[in-house]
């Protein structure tokens, strides 16, 4: 008992800390920039707001929205890696290495081949639509004969059918002749990111953020194994299903607001299990606050770069960090 409570003690304090720093670094992003400005005139700007005056249009119109869409990116990119990670019991699971960032991009370049005026609804539903063509054909030659997941397999599908679709999107993007449209959807950024976006993207964010966090429960059963969750109980296909789904929404919504960005759900529900343990109850939020402070860093550090790729950014410390599992797990893999 003594060590639940300390381990609930140790949760608090190490969410807490993840808040803490999510607020700064949230407050950095807002103030730096090509047109730095201060703390009070932030507050002013979103207290009493004046059109005529252009830094409160930067804070209000461009700095703000971006911000918030990095949060949000974020959020969906960590969870759902979490999510598939807990189903597929694979380290190295990540929406963008098994498909499900490339397909939704590829969908969403179908879609601008057919119409270049495409509402941001429009956007959500082919990118889910791309994600789940993508996730489902990797997940159906990943998936093993005996009913579980072969991490190899996995891996190799994931590569294979990424790289499939992303040729697949070229392809389009020059048929059609939409390079300079896909090009931002494949290098991955923020900064075009409106306040449509926000109140479209946040409420299913939000919404699919809690539900992962009612099923954390299962997600913490399931990550024991399919034969010790069917032991207990638990409808494993039911489980499997719904987390897959959610997941392949988290990652659509994303790449409809900012395109294609890898390795966040690869290093954050990692860093979220070594902090806390492998509790889905606590991972699900620690990732999620994680997952939207690490996208907000990388965006704030690619601004002061003269707006450089957040994907690339990102990938400096995610490519390393997948060399290192592979290297430590290679093993088990």
């Amino acid at each position: 008992m003594r060590l639940k409570e300390e381990g609930h003690i140790n949760f608090i304090f190490i969410f807490s800390i993840a808040c803490l720093l999510m607020v700064v670094i949230f407050m950095l992003s807002i103030v730096l920039g090509s047109a730095d400005v201060n703390i009070q005139t932030v507050f002013n700007a979103i207290l009493n707001y004046d059109s005529t005056n252009v830094d409160h249009n930067i804070i209000v119109d461009i700095r703000i929205p971006r911000v918030i869409g990095a949060l949000l990116v974020g959020t969906a990119l960590a969870v759902s890696g979490a999510g598939i990670q807990s189903v597929t019991r694979n380290s190295l699971a990540d929406p963008g290495l098994i498909g499900l960032n490339s397909g939704a991009a590829l969908m969403i370049a179908l879609t601008y081949a057919f119409s270049l005026s495409v509402s941001f609804e429009k956007l959500i539903f082919t990118s889910f639509l791309g994600a789940m063509i993508g996730g489902t054909m990797v997940i159906m030659i990943g998936r093993s004969k005996r009913g579980g997941f072969n991490s190899t397999r996995l891996i190799l599908a994931g590569a294979a059918i990424s790289a499939l679709l992303s040729a697949l999107s070229q392809a389009v993007a020059l048929f059609f002749r939409l390079n300079q449209s896909i090009t931002y959807w494949s290098s991955g950024g923020v900064s075009a990111t409106t306040w449509k976006q926000i109140y479209i993207g946040s409420p299913i964010v939000i919404i699919v953020v809690v539900l992962f966090i009612l099923i954390s429960r299962h997600l913490s059963i399931l990550n024991l194994g399919e034969s010790v969750a069917k032991g207990l109980g638990q409808n494993v296909k039911l489980i499997q299903f719904v987390t897959l789904l959610l997941s392949m929404l988290l990652a659509g919504i994303a790449v409809a607001i900012v395109g294609q960005i890898a390795f966040v759900g690869l290093m954050v529900p990692h860093i979220a299990r070594f902090l806390v343990g492998t509790d889905y109850k606590k991972v699900i939020p620690l990732t999620a606050v994680m997952g939207g402070s690490l996208v907000l860093a990388a965006d704030t550090v690619a601004r002061l770069m003269g707006e450089s790729p957040v994907s690339a950014i990102i990938s400096f410390i995610g490519v390393p960090y997948f060399l290192y599992l592979i290297k430590k797990r290679g093993r088990t893999i």
